[in-house]
């Protein structure tokens, strides 16, 4: 039996739906959905940042597990959160959604809620996109622009012998929550949040871009042993982790610290790995946000995990990576 509005609305009525919803939520959107193109101005001396990411049924998110909202919040969260990696402010994002039949409208606008309360919350527009006909499962492709100062990013390469390695927040919470949804295939997503509704560190970004302490930044979306590497390959240097100092998430109904392996390698934690350099002094808090020392740059290319004695082994990545055998 079909019901009525178990099916998307066809195209033309859902970008007009998504028009009505999507009003300009900062002045810098000229042009928004109803052209070929958005004009979008950038403030002056500043320069663009441009980042894209999938959110993809059956990888990042699965419709029996995760309601709408929260499909839409992570999947803004994650383009957010690049932003946020390069001390950037974000302006405007443009989305593409391909839906099979089988969504029902009440689905569509579900993920829309939980898409522009997060936009709400950090101003940012959602300036256009694309919709389809998918022949499977959902594809949500998200683009976030952003803006930071002309020559001011904070990059991956910038980390240097003798600098101290910090994350934000505490690490493996999504890991846990992920291993528990394998698990039971059912829970409260108050007893998860940081899986169900991460946060964007923008504010941390902008922190520590602006008083110039971080000297290359990450968003740990693949795990803590996989982005480090990023940076230490992007620097050309190595590091050593102080595994009792890394910060684990205190999860689940009866709020039990995660094991010291879902903080190492668990991902969609949204937090920021950055480093700064000895000299400088990195508040404990940013924003309402915890700060840890965790480690430093070494010379030596490679990666160390030391234990409370002292002894290190080599940390190898061990985090999310497509296509990995």
């Amino acid at each position: 039996m079909v019901i009525l509005g178990s099916v998307p609305l066809a195209e033309k009525a859902l970008i007009s739906r998504l028009r009505r919803t999507a009003r300009r939520r900062n002045a810098n959107l000229v042009i928004g959905i109803g052209d070929d193109c958005a004009a979008i101005r950038l403030p002056a001396g500043e320069q663009a940042l441009v980042t894209t990411d999938f959110s993809l049924e059956g990888i990042h998110f699965r419709r029996k597990w995760h309601p709408p909202e929260v499909v839409g919040h992570r999947c803004l969260t994650r383009g957010l959160s690049d932003i946020a990696a390069m001390g950037g402010k974000p302006i405007a994002a443009f989305l593409s959604l391909a839906l099979p039949r089988s969504v029902s409208q009440h689905w569509v606008d579900g993920f829309l809620t939980g898409f522009l309360a997060l936009a709400d919350e950090f101003k940012v527009s959602l300036a256009g996109g694309d919709t389809a006909e998918s022949p499977a499962g959902i594809l949500a492709d998200i683009i976030v622009l952003g803006s930071v100062p002309q020559g001011k990013a904070i990059l991956r390469s910038g980390a240097r012998p003798g600098d101290r390695i910090y994350v934000t927040g505490e690490l493996g919470g999504a890991s846990a929550a992920l291993q528990e949804l394998f698990a039971r295939h059912k829970m409260r997503p108050q007893d998860f949040p940081r899986h169900f509704h991460p946060v964007p560190r923008i504010r941390v970004g902008q922190f520590l871009r602006e008083k110039r302490l971080a000297s290359a930044m990450i968003d740990l979306s693949d795990g803590l042993s996989t982005d480090l590497g990023h940076i230490c390959e992007e620097s050309g240097v190595g590091a050593e982790i102080f595994a009792p100092a890394i910060p684990r998430a205190v999860s689940g109904k009866g709020g039990t610290e995660v094991d010291l392996r879902q903080a190492l390698h668990g991902g969609d934690d949204y937090e920021l790995l950055f480093v700064a350099s000895r000299n400088k002094t990195v508040p404990r808090r940013i924003a309402r946000v915890p700060v840890t020392l965790i480690g430093r740059v070494t010379r030596r290319k490679r990666i160390l995990l030391m234990n409370e004695n002292g002894v290190g082994s080599e940390l190898k990545p061990q985090g999310w990576e497509h296509f990995r055998k």
